[in-house]
């Protein structure tokens, strides 16, 4: 296992310094684990009020705004699991040593999107033209 990077709290990637060097790939890291922590602290607190909250209401109202607020919530962390396994795929990546690079062009992803959008796979542009595509096969 190697070293930790030093990196300062108020550290931002910079289109200054080499792409994807060490201090960037620990900034990135960070992020990316301390969202996945933040998701998985929510999903705690989301399933502890779950098995709390089960409530017999008399008012047929009342336990029909409790179901549907009860799926609404199991929709979100559903997302969110989908969005922990994307986490994880990013910080594999960059073990890896792919992370920042795009998976279409390998052209550098910029640090404004990485920085928005840490899990980001493609360029903006490699994106953009991915979503046009898929479009226009649903739409065909």
């Amino acid at each position: 296992m190697k070293p930790e990077t030093f990196l300062p709290d108020d550290y931002r990637p910079a289109e200054d310094e080499p792409f994807m060097n060490e201090r960037q790939l620990e900034y990135f890291r960070r992020k990316l684990l301390a969202w996945k922590e933040d998701i998985l602290n929510g999903s705690k607190e989301t399933l502890a009020g779950l098995a709390n909250g089960t409530r017999n209401l008399p008012d047929i109202a009342d336990r029909a705004s409790e179901e549907t607020d009860r799926a609404l919530e199991l929709r979100t962390r559903d997302r969110q699991r989908k969005l922990v396994s994307k986490i994880d795929a990013a910080l594999r990546r960059i073990e890896n040593g792919e992370f920042g690079y795009c998976e279409r062009t390998g052209e550098p992803i910029s640090l404004r999107r990485l920085d928005a959008r840490p899990i980001a796979t493609m360029t903006l542009e490699a994106q953009e033209k991915h979503e046009r595509r898929e479009r226009v096969h649903r739409d065909a």
